[in-house]
């Protein structure tokens, strides 16, 4: 079941970033954009190398606004020790949220059945809590920075701008849909 357009579940975690523990909770996250970024587990295979992209990108979803934070059934110590001891790892100073009860996986509906482990899914959040964009993928499939940042400049994009939409491959600065009678059957 879709979850797009619901309000964010309230929850309340520890987290580690930049060095130090934090708690984190939904209200936080208000007044901006955010990721939630699912990932199965700490020290496996393709979760690196999709956070090590999100790392080095880091600095443009700041620029966009956006607060991303990776999330995981691990704690927050596990979290620390991965970034101390994984050069891929190492990069992130993004939020690092952990959830060993896994009421944050569960609050987004991602949760293993039976296996107490995230699926590999990623969500985008708006400044008032409403989810906006969610995406799910096989446990083999790494996901893509640049196409995350591109559908959440399309989401920010018809945030500021009702009445029109972005179509397929958009990207800013070309031109938007303002979906009327007149276009039915014309596109």
């Amino acid at each position: 079941m879709s979850i797009i357009g619901s309000q964010l579940k309230p929850f309340t975690t520890q987290a580690f970033k930049e060095g130090k523990f934090l708690t984190v909770s939904d209200t936080d996250t208000l007044g901006k954009w955010s990721v939630f970024f699912f990932y199965p587990a700490d020290f496996t295979f393709v979760c690196p190398t999709e956070l090590e992209d999100l790392a080095d990108n880091h600095d443009t979803f700041g620029k966009m606004g956006v607060e991303v934070y990776s999330v995981s059934t691990d704690t927050h110590f596990s979290h620390k020790a991965w970034h101390d001891s994984s050069p891929a790892i190492g990069k992130i100073r993004f939020t690092m949220l952990g959830d060993p009860s896994g009421a944050v996986t569960n609050n987004f509906g991602v949760m293993r059945e039976g296996q107490g482990l995230a699926d590999r899914a990623t969500f985008v959040v708006d400044p008032q809590g409403v989810i906006q964009l969610m995406e799910i993928t096989s446990e083999g499939v790494g996901r893509n920075a640049m196409e995350l940042l591109r559908k959440i400049k399309a989401a920010q994009y018809i945030a500021a701008h009702p009445g029109e939409v972005c179509p397929a491959k958009w990207e800013e600065g070309e031109e938007t849909l303002a979906p009327s009678l007149d276009l039915v059957g014309k596109i």
